[in-house]
């Protein structure tokens, strides 16, 4: 099994959401050890039987040479972009985490209010991953930065999407339904 570079936990646990089972249920109890791969280099190793029909799920994560740096809250990866998950389907996570925050949040009791505020927090975490995509001076995310089945369905459904100026401004928007919520 080829070792996947992830960058964080975080981005791993996601890669894993985003490849569930053939049966198509994405949930299994997530076993890790940290193995030491040929070259010399550690991997953490997720295992466990798929919570609908069984089936063994694995996958292997090359850890970073470097430990993450302490950044302060919620993130994805450094600043380079993601090998892992491309731009369409970053965009596709944060409209997810988004979708589940409804209108007036900001009115809800303290813990509606705090998963709010989580989700939120990991979409303006997933369209800063989408925005490391757009090459420096450029104005958009390159249709080459879309390579899974999901982003290329996310990307055809609408391509201005990926310009800069867009994320940012989506990105802005989330930003401000988070401040609101405290």
């Amino acid at each position: 099994m080829t070792a996947l570079a992830a960058r964080t936990a975080n981005e791993a646990h996601l890669y894993m959401d985003l490849h569930p089972c053939g049966c198509g249920d994405g949930r299994f109890p997530r076993a890790s050890a940290i193995l030491t791969l040929p070259d010399g280099a550690l991997a953490r190793r997720y295992a466990g039987p798929c919570e609908r029909c069984g089936t063994t799920r694995e996958f292997l994560f090359r850890l970073p040479a470097e430990p993450e740096n302490g950044e302060v809250g919620f993130h994805y990866g450094a600043a380079e972009p993601s090998a892992l998950i491309d731009a369409g389907e970053w965009l596709w996570v944060a409209e997810g985490h988004a979708r589940g925050v409804p209108a007036g949040a900001e009115r809800l009791p303290e813990a509606d209010r705090r998963r709010c505020r989580t989700r939120l927090v990991a979409a303006v975490a997933a369209v800063d991953e989408a925005l490391k995509f757009v090459p420096p001076g450029g104005s958009r995310v390159p249709f080459t930065a879309v390579w899974s089945p999901l982003g290329r369905s996310v990307y055809q459904r609408e391509p201005g999407r990926f310009r800069a100026n867009r994320l940012t401004a989506v990105r802005s928007a989330y930003d401000t339904v988070l401040r609101r919520l405290g």
